[in-house]
């Protein structure tokens, strides 16, 4: 799984279009891979499983829906969670701009936000301490519609390919926003 010399190679292609798409196709392939691994995984700490524990993260999810980003879709798997929010929320008028430059955050900024207290009441529930969460996320941006319905299709179809339901309609944690799936 080591791409090392692949990311290298890709680095060194001139042309910057072709060197962007080879260097995005590797990321989608050390993603697939990632995301492989996931759910693979037996050992560890599952607590998502726990409904304690997703009902913290649907509501952390949702709390800020409408504020910093409006919450499209996601899917809260054993040990992980899927989400697509659009940040667009966050693009100021020239008053806000002025008057409000607080209100607008950066991704990681927002992550935290959702991250942070969910940590904190689920180690609470858990009757533990320490790090909840990984510190990085895998993010991407959604360059274009066809993508943006993959990336709803890839999240929503999670549950599944990690065979906990047969269809995403049945997974209880799993939420996709109204007409969005067409």
């Amino acid at each position: 799984m080591v791409y090392k010399e692949e990311l290298t190679v890709s680095h060194r292609i001139k042309d910057k279009k072709q060197r962007n798409i080879a260097t995005y196709k590797l990321r989608s392939k050390m993603f697939v891979q990632y995301e492989n691994l996931l759910h693979k995984i037996n050992t560890g700490p599952h607590h998502l499983t726990q409904k304690e524990i997703a009902q913290i993260i649907e509501k952390q999810l949702n709390r800020f829906d409408g504020e910093f980003y409006i919450l499209m879709c996601y899917s809260i798997l054993s040990n992980h969670v899927h989400v697509l929010i659009d940040t667009s929320v966050q693009v100021p008028t020239e008053m806000e701009e002025y008057f409000k430059p607080w209100l607008y955050s950066n991704l990681d900024v927002t992550m935290k936000r959702i991250k942070g207290p969910s940590a904190v009441y689920s180690n609470r529930v858990l009757g533990r301490n320490g790090q909840f969460w990984e510190r990085e996320s895998y993010d991407i941006y959604i360059r274009n519609e066809k993508m943006l319905i993959n990336v709803v299709h890839y999240i929503l179809n999670n549950p599944v390919k990690g065979r906990i339901v047969k269809s995403w309609e049945e997974h209880e944690w799993t939420y996709v926003m109204p007409g969005l799936t067409g």
